[in-house]
C-alpha cells in the first residue's frame, strides 16, 4: 500500500533515539531546550515551546491569549482540534468559509469583522496541505481590529510565504509532529512566537503551572497541565529537523510530476501554489469535478483495493454531530463543495517517480471506468 503520507525514519533517527534512551534524564532535560532552539533557528522566531501534541499546543495558545467567553473565528476545513481546543479553552467558535485552495477566505473574514469585531478573541487560520494562507491580508486585518492571530501551521513546517517561513508571522503559530506531518516526534507539537510573555505563559501551563523556588521548594501559581514532550521525543525531533529540507525536495519532485501529468484532465483539478509561496506539500489534494461527486466513495474504495492509500481532508468541522448539537445546521458553500470534491493522493518523501506514475496511471484507469452522473 502506498499511503497518502508517511514518516521518514532512518538509521540516524534510530541512533539519536538509542543515544537519548541511554541518557540519565529521559524527560525534562536539555534535549527539550535544544529542540526548541533548533525550531526557533529554522523558522526564524525568538521563542518556542514544545508539547505532547499540536492539540495541546492549540489549547495553551488559546488559553494564553485569554479568549474565554469570546469568539474564535476559524476555518471549518481542518482537523477537529483547531476548533475543539478553542472550546476547551472556554471560547465559542464561528466558522468562516474557504476558497478553492482550501484556505480561509480573507474577504469573508473581513466581512465578518466589519459586521462586528468587539466579541472576537482570536483569528485562527490553517495553512491547508502546507499552502500558506494569504498572510499579509489576514495579518493586516488582525492588526486593524486589534485581534490576536493564531496560525495553525500543523501542515506547514518548512513552507514559506513571500520569502518568510510559515510560523514566523502570526502572534502564535502551531506545529504538529504527528507521523504524517513534515517531521515527527511520534506524537508532539509546538507553539512558536516572537512574544516572550506568551511563550513563558505557555511553558508555565505545560507543566502544571508549577515554578521552582529553591532546592526542593516549588509553588503552583496557575492551574496547569501535563503537556510535556520527553527528551527522547525531542532527540528524534532534532534529527528529523536536520533532514526536513531534503525531504521537502523529494516531496516537491513528486508534486511536480503530478502537476504536469494532471494538467487539463477530464476528471479533476489540482491546487496551484502561487509563485510567492513554497508549500511543504504535506498533502496533494485533487478536486473531483461535480459529475464525479457521487462516485467518490466508489473511487476511494477502488483506489484502496489497488494499493493506493487515499484520504479525504476534511469533513467540515460543523458536519460532526457534536457541532450540529452545539451550533445547529450550518451551510458554507465552498467548504461543502470542497469536501464533496477532495481526495488526497499519495505524496511523500518515501515515494519515487515510479510510485507516482503508478498512482497516476491507476487513478486515470479507475476514473475512466467510473460512470459520470450528477447527484440526483
Amino acid at each position: 500500500m502506498i499511503t497518502y503520507s508517511h514518516q521518514n525514519i532512518d538509521q540516524s533517527d534510530i541512533d539519536a533515539l538509542t543515544k537519548a534512551l541511554k541518557d540519565e534524564i529521559l524527560t525534562g532535560g536539555k534535549k527539550v531546550d535544544e529542540f526548541e532552539e533548533a525550531l526557533c533557528e529554522y523558522i526564524g522566531v525568538k521563542h518556542a515551546c514544545v508539547l505532547n501534541s499540536a492539540t495541546s499546543a492549540l489549547h495553551l495558545a488559546y488559553t494564553a491569549l485569554g479568549i474565554k467567553e469570546k469568539i474564535v473565528l476559524t476555518t471549518p476545513l481542518t482537523f477537529a482540534a483547531t476548533a475543539n481546543a478553542a472550546l476547551i479553552a472556554g471560547a465559542k467558535v464561528e466558522f468562516i468559509d474557504i476558497k478553492n485552495d482550501g484556505n480561509i477566505d480573507e474577504k469573508k473574514l473581513e466581512a465578518r469583522l466589519v459586521k462586528n469585531s468587539t466579541d472576537i478573541g482570536a483569528i485562527s487560520v490553517v495553512d491547508f496541505g502546507g499552502n500558506s494562507v494569504e498572510m499579509d491580508e489576514i495579518s493586516n486585518l488582525a492588526k486593524k481590529y486589534n485581534i490576536p492571530l493564531i496560525d495553525d501551521a500543523s501542515h506547514a513546517l518548512g513552507s514559506e510565504y513571500k520569502g518568510k517561513k510559515v510560523g514566523s508571522m502570526a502572534d502564535l503559530s502551531i506545529f504538529s509532529f504527528h507521523p504524517v506531518k513534515p517531521i515527527t516526534t511520534f506524537e508532539g507539537g509546538a507553539v512558536v512566537s516572537n512574544n516572550k510573555e506568551l511563550i513563558s505563559k505557555i511553558k508555565l501551563l505545560r507543566s502544571h503551572g508549577i515554578v521552582k523556588k529553591r532546592l526542593w521548594d516549588s509553588d503552583m501559581i496557575e492551574l496547569g497541565y501535563n503537556y510535556r514532550l520527553s527528551d527522547v521525543a525531542c532527540a528524534l525531533g532534532i534529527n528529523q529537523l536536520k533532514k526536513l529540507d531534503h525531504n521537502l525536495e523529494k516531496r516537491e519532485e513528486i508534486t511536480s510530476f503530478y502537476d504536469k501529468e494532471f494538467e487539463k484532465n477530464h476528471y479533476f483539478s489540482t491546487i496551484k501554489i502561487k509563485d510567492y509561496k513554497k508549500s511543504s506539500r504535506h498533502l496533494y489534494p485533487i478536486l473531483l469535478f461535480p459529475e464525479f461527486y457521487c462516485q467518490k466513495e466508489e473511487l476511494f474504495e477502488s483506489l484502496l483495493h489497488a494499493g493506493i492509500g487515499v484520504q479525504v481532508h476534511y469533513k467540515p468541522t460543523y458536519e460532526f454531530s457534536f457541532y450540529k448539537k452545539l451550533l445547529g445546521e450550518i451551510r458554507l458553500q465552498n467548504a461543502d463543495n470542497f469536501y464533496k470534491a477532495e481526495l488526497s493522493i499519495p505524496c511523500h518523501q518515501e515515494m519515487n517517480l515510479k510510485d507516482a506514475k503508478f498512482v497516476k496511471d491507476t487513478l486515470f484507469s479507475i476514473l475512466e471506468k467510473v460512470k459520470k452522473g450528477y447527484c440526483g
